[in-house]
This record gives C-alpha cells, sequence and structure tokens, in this order.
C-alpha cells in the first residue's frame, strides 16, 4: 500500500500497512458529554471521517470505533449546575452530538460504545495492572486505585518527555478524588475514582476496592481493545488528548500486557480569529451556531479544507470563502451536463454508503491519489479538483465534449470521496433544510433578544412569557455563560 501517515508516536511519516490484510481497526476518542458540541468536536470528528473514506475507497475493509464518555467529573458538576440528573445530560448531549455530526454527513461509527457499558471490562484491566505491579490501591484505605507511572520505564514515549521532568500527571486537582489522596507518587494517575461525599449512587459502581466509577484514560483503553483485540491499526483524536490522556492510555495499556495501537493520529485544533478557543475567553463557537450559518455542505467543506494536523482558524468570512469555491465546482458540474449530458456523470453515491466508493477509485486522478496517499493532504487534494475543474471549464469554452464528460467524472468521484459531492440527493435534502432551519432560527433569536433585553431590565415576567411560549412550540432553551443554545425537543 502506497499510503503514508505520520505517527504522533514516532513522529515521522510512516508508510501504513494494515495489520490484518483488507481490514482496518480504528479507535477514535469520542466526546464527553458534559455540554453542547463546538467546532473543535466537528472538525475531529471529520477528520477521521476522511481518513475513513479514503482507506474505504482504496478496498479496505474499515471498522471505526468512537467511543461517548458519559460518566466524568465534569458531566456530574453540569448535570448539577443544570439541576438534571447526569445520565440525562448525557444523553442529551449525545443526541446533540449525533444530530451535528448527521448534519454534516460524517458516517457513524462501526461502533459507538458508552464508557458506562464496558465498567467491567475496566475493572478487569484494572485487576491485570495490579497484579502485574503497576498499579495499587491507594495508601488512606480509599477506593481511589492508581497507576505507578514511575514503574513503567517507557512512561512518556508518546509526548517525548522523560519522567524525572513530570511534576505530576497532568490530571486537574480539582476534579480528582480527593485531590490525589494517597498516592505514592504525584505522577501516578487515577484507574478508579473513589466515590465522593454528595455525589449520586447512581453514578458508582460497587467494587473490591469500594463505590466509585472509572478514570478517564482506563475507559478508552478498555473499550478500544473491547471492540478492537489487544492489537489494531490506528488510535485518533485531538492535538490537546495527547498529554495526559493519550501517554496514560499507551502507558496502562502497554502495562497490561497489550501492543495496543500501531499509529497515533493526532488532528490539529481549532483557533478564532487567531486565538485559541476557549471557555474562559468566551469565544467558542458552537455546532448549532456553525451550523445556522449556511449549508451544512459548505460547513463540511470549510472544517474539512486544512490539512489536518495545521490549526484550522476561524473567522467571520471563511463560510463565505468556502460557498465560493464550491459555488465554481457546483457551476462546472452543471455546465458539463449541458454539454456532455449523461457522460458527465457518475452514479449518486449516499454520502455513506463508504463500500461503493472502491467503486470510483479508477475515476480519480493520480495527483488526487497521490495526494490523499501523502498524509491525507485534503489541500492538494482539492488542488488536483480544482485543476480538473478548470481543463474541464476549458473543454467546454471550445466544446470538446469528451474531455468535458471525463473531467466531470473525474471531479465528482473525487468529490464523492471527500463526502462534498453537491449533487448528492442528501446535500440537496440538506440544503433545504438548511435554508428552513436558518428562517426559524432568525424568528427564533428574535425572540431570544426580547428576552434578553427584558431579563436585563427585570422584566422577569415577559422573559418568563418568551421562554413559556417556546417552550410551548416544542423548542428547549439553555442558557450557557456568554450565549442561549436553542433546539427543538424530541
Amino acid at each position: 500500500m502506497s499510503l503514508s501517515l505520520y505517527d504522533s508516536h514516532s513522529q515521522s511519516v510512516r508508510a501504513f500497512e494494515p495489520l490484518v490484510p483488507g481490514k482496518v481497526g480504528i479507535y477514535l476518542c469520542g466526546p464527553t458529554v458534559q455540554s453542547e458540541p463546538h467546532v473543535g468536536h466537528l472538525r475531529s470528528a471529520l477528520v477521521y471521517d476522511q481518513l475513513r473514506r479514503w482507506l474505504s475507497a482504496k478496498g479496505l475493509d474499515v471498522t471505526l470505533v468512537r467511543n461517548v464518555t458519559d460518566i466524568d467529573d465534569k458531566v456530574l458538576a453540569n448535570a448539577v449546575e443544570r439541576g438534571q440528573e447526569w445520565w440525562a445530560l448525557a444523553y442529551q448531549m449525545e443526541l446533540e452530538f449525533n444530530a451535528a455530526y448527521r448534519a454534516l454527513a460524517i458516517t457513524p461509527p462501526t461502533y459507538e460504545p458508552r464508557a458506562t457499558a464496558s465498567i467491567p471490562e475496566m475493572l478487569a484491566l484494572i485487576e491485570r495492572l495490579i497484579a502485574a505491579g503497576y498499579a495499587y490501591q491507594a495508601e488512606d484505605g480509599s477506593a481511589d486505585v492508581y497507576f505507578a507511572a514511575s514503574k513503567w520505564a517507557a512512561y512518556g514515549e508518546l509526548t517525548n518527555q522523560k519522567i524525572e521532568d513530570m511534576a505530576d500527571a497532568g490530571e486537574d486537582p480539582s476534579t480528582s478524588s480527593g485531590a490525589g489522596r494517597g498516592k505514592r507518587d504525584a505522577r501516578d494517575f487515577t484507574l478508579w475514582k473513589a466515590a465522593k461525599p454528595g455525589e449520586p449512587a447512581s453514578a458508582t459502581w460497587q467494587t473490591r476496592f469500594g463505590a466509585g466509577r472509572p478514570g478517564w484514560h482506563i475507559e478508552c483503553s478498555a473499550m478500544s481493545t473491547k471492540y478492537l483485540g489487544s492489537q489494531f491499526d490506528i488510535h485518533g483524536g485531538g492535538l490537546d488528548l495527547r498529554f495526559p490522556h493519550h501517554e496514560n492510555e499507551l502507558a496502562q495499556s502497554r502495562a497490561a500486557g497489550d501492543r495496543f495501537a500501531n499509529f497515533w493520529l493526532h488532528n490539529g485544533l481549532v483557533n478564532v480569529a487567531g486565538n485559541k478557543m476557549s471557555k474562559s475567553l468566551g469565544n467558542s463557537i458552537y455546532a448549532a451556531d456553525l451550523l445556522n450559518q449556511g449549508n451544512p455542505l459548505v460547513i463540511r467543506y470549510w472544517l474539512g479544507s486544512a490539512h489536518y494536523r495545521s490549526v484550522l482558524d476561524y473567522s467571520p468570512t471563511v463560510i463565505g470563502e468556502a460557498e465560493a469555491a464550491l459555488e465554481r465546482v457546483t457551476g462546472f458540474l452543471k455546465r458539463s451536463t449541458e454539454v456532455a449530458g449523461a457522460a458527465a456523470s457518475i452514479d449518486a453515491i449516499a454520502q455513506n454508503n463508504l463500500k461503493a466508493l472502491a467503486a470510483l477509485y479508477g475515476n480519480l486522478p493520480a495527483a488526487f491519489v497521490a495526494a490523499m496517499d501523502d498524509d491525507l493532504s485534503i489541500p492538494s487534494a482539492l488542488a488536483a479538483v480544482y485543476e480538473a475543474v478548470r481543463a474541464g471549464n476549458t473543454a467546454i469554452d471550445v466544446g470538446d465534449s469528451a474531455v468535458v464528460a471525463a473531467n466531470a467524472v473525474a471531479v465528482r468521484s473525487m468529490l464523492a470521496v471527500l463526502g462534498i459531492d453537491p449533487l448528492a440527493p442528501e446535500w440537496n435534502e440538506a440544503g433545504a433544510d438548511s435554508s428552513e432551519h436558518a428562517a426559524l432560527d432568525s424568528l427564533i433569536q428574535t425572540l431570544i433578544a426580547e428576552r434578553n433585553s427584558a431579563r436585563a431590565n427585570k422584566d422577569f415576567a415577559r422573559a418568563d412569557a418568551i421562554r413559556d411560549q417556546l417552550t410551548a412550540a416544542g423548542v428547549v432553551l439553555r442558557d450557557g455563560s456568554d450565549t442561549t443554545h436553542w433546539s427543538v425537543n424530541g
């Protein structure tokens, strides 16, 4: 196979060969469903959808596992803040993530396990680590269980760090159970967390250590190997997960005897006007707000237009620029049909019909194939698309229908592989849905603005009346720290 990918572990571009010929197993760290999805979540999911589509186009059978972290300190804390049961918040947010993924035609994963469904596997992994001498129950006798990082000689290998240079395990003391009580070493990280006073009983599991719940890192180690085996091809996620999450995953999995991931892929993050996106800066771009800006096809195009390892920068102009770029393609495809007729078309392929992509491989220009094989270089692949559009338009001008048809077929084949064919039926439906959604959003935003004004003027009766009016229409409002989000209930 000619595909090469950048492996974060070796910090090099390596030739990719499936561990099992013809098959690829990918584990992707999915969302912690504590709050609404933002643009960074969408980008990460889309990056691995692009990879999956390219592997499928090359004729490989891909199994992609994307987990849902539905039990976590922040899930519990946010549920209390919103006055919900933790499991209700987790499920509500999971639905919002999946709705955003669907809007962008991100193919559903082969398996999408929730952390709470794999507790037995997590406990079994912890027992293996204890038996191997790499984990221990807290010295104070609590139910906390820690991984002894200093005992694993390779700890730090993923992020090229030496353990002697680390101050701690990278865990947030404010969310750990007891802020690290009973640790032998500050660099040891949590495998199992003792239940804390005031937490709901439904968020704890009884074990021989005592009541508690899993640590974040153990969840992904257990779920990935449960569905993909002791060794699998690719582990992916955002760059922000390299440390401590992926470093700790790798250490505990290898220490337990699993060979684990053969490749580690990390996608770049999203900036907003040159600044890191963060809740503290109040510059987060939520998925719902992004999708309200235009046709989801345009949003997908923009999100997937940069190299996956680069920073993607959001500004108010990017969606308009993406729309203009796509219009060049759509305009050519419409003209090509007028000139070359049916010869310029391919059979419509649904965006989630991955097996059908292999039939298009022979239509792909060599420059496109080389770009995708070169560490999934989407910018170069898009350059191949626009070169074919240019050549096709030139052929239209001189009346060469055979060249027009060949370029139109190549363009649609490339777009189908990338999941951005504007003539695919679901995008036309999505465009119509988007127009209706935009009109509805405009009306609701007007009411939200009126409600905010009423609250600012302490006219709480009017503010409550507006909320009740929207609730009666099936619209749910959620007030964030800096904005109000809406969704349709049910």
